[in-house]
């Protein structure tokens, strides 16, 4: 079995394991609104973004209403994100320059949206394919990382150049599901601390699987 054999019979057991994926679990409407989701999701959990952003999206629906308000009002409104002052900065920076360059519209095409302050390719990754239906490439977060890394796909430290490793791995039309299927696979059995190999449905094809030794307690 070839690398790219290897690749498809994992995605394949974890679309056993997880089912079909639809994407982010993060909620928007607009492109604007998953913008500022995805951005403010960094360090910490869609499930903690989505209880901001349920109240954040009825105050701001413009990218005119980010770039307006107040650093204070602002931080205020996005405390309980963590890091609030540093993504306050990077917010209304992107929507004041997607106010002045881009008619108020977010764009939706790679080097556009990484022109953005806060948004790097996996932020973009994320919008282009949950606000636009484009995939052009593969998000890579702290979980797609860790698992890419201990399945043996890829060497590197960069985010941008573990993206290109999977993406000459794995097919085109599976890029998303890839992204999704990792994530859940990262936060449901191979944990960044205690990795449960035991119960690991594609433990067979992981070159870093634990031995039962290691993992005979969580049976």
């Amino acid at each position: 079995m070839d690398e790219k054999e290897r690749a498809c019979e994992i995605l394949r057991k974890l679309e056993e394991e997880y089912g079909d994926v639809d994407g982010t679990t993060l909620n928007f409407e607009t492109p604007m609104d998953l913008l500022v989701a995805t951005i403010l999701s960094a360090q910490s959990t869609d499930e903690q973004i989505n209880k901001i952003t349920k109240d954040l999206f009825r105050k701001y629906k413009t990218a005119e209403d980010y770039a307006k308000v107040s650093d204070e009002e602002f931080q205020e409104d996005i405390k309980s994100s963590g890091f609030y002052r540093r993504k306050t900065d990077w917010i209304k920076a992107a929507t004041q320059k997607i106010v002045e360059d881009y008619s108020g519209e977010v764009p939706d095409n790679m080097e556009d949206l990484t022109s953005l302050k806060g948004v790097a390719r996996k932020t973009a990754n994320i919008i282009l394919q949950n606000a636009f239906g484009k995939v052009v490439g593969i998000a890579v977060d702290t979980h797609v990382d860790r698992l890419s890394h201990r399945l043996g796909f890829t060497e590197e430290k960069n985010i941008d150049k573990i993206e290109k490793d999977l993406m000459e791995i794995f097919p085109k039309d599976d890029w998303m599901a890839v992204n999704y299927l990792l994530i859940e696979h990262g936060r449901a059995t191979c944990t960044a601390k205690k990795p449960l190999c035991i119960k690991c449905a594609i433990s067979e094809f992981c070159p870093s699987a634990f031995t039962f030794e290691h993992n005979k307690d969580l049976k």
